[in-house]
């Protein structure tokens, strides 16, 4: 699995692309390759604000459905609309088919792609 030493993690499967105040998000290979085929991703709405543990979005896959929450409070500057048609493009490309675009003051406390990887589950 790939899991780009550039970007920020968190224990939920998120990826963060920080650059200043402003962070894309979207799915982990971890997270796209355990939901299987995903079917539908609800898009959060622009300049919509969410608290820390709020849901912004959820994905629907042939598996399950999840929720996903931002660990910060943040606002929704830009959503990735392609993901309206082709929600599988978070499993053919999950770090560039980013599901939100946000303004954040403050994202202390995310992972690095080796302390992400150290904690998910050993493969059997």
């Amino acid at each position: 699995m790939n899991f780009p030493k550039e970007l920020k993690y968190n224990a939920d499967n998120l990826w963060f692309a920080v650059d200043g105040d402003t962070v894309k998000v979207g799915l982990t290979d971890y997270a796209q390759d355990q939901l299987g085929d995903i079917n539908y991703v609800e898009l959060p709405d622009v300049d919509a604000t969410f608290g820390a543990g709020e849901t912004f979005s959820t994905v629907e896959s042939t598996k399950t459905d999840i929720d996903l929450a931002l660990p910060f409070e943040a606002t929704v500057v830009a959503v990735n609309e392609d993901l309206d048609d082709s929600p599988e493009n978070i499993n053919e490309d999950p770090y560039g088919a980013w599901i939100a675009e946000f303004k954040a003051a403050d994202v202390d406390g995310l992972m690095t792609a080796e302390e992400y990887e150290a904690q998910l589950p050993e493969e059997e």
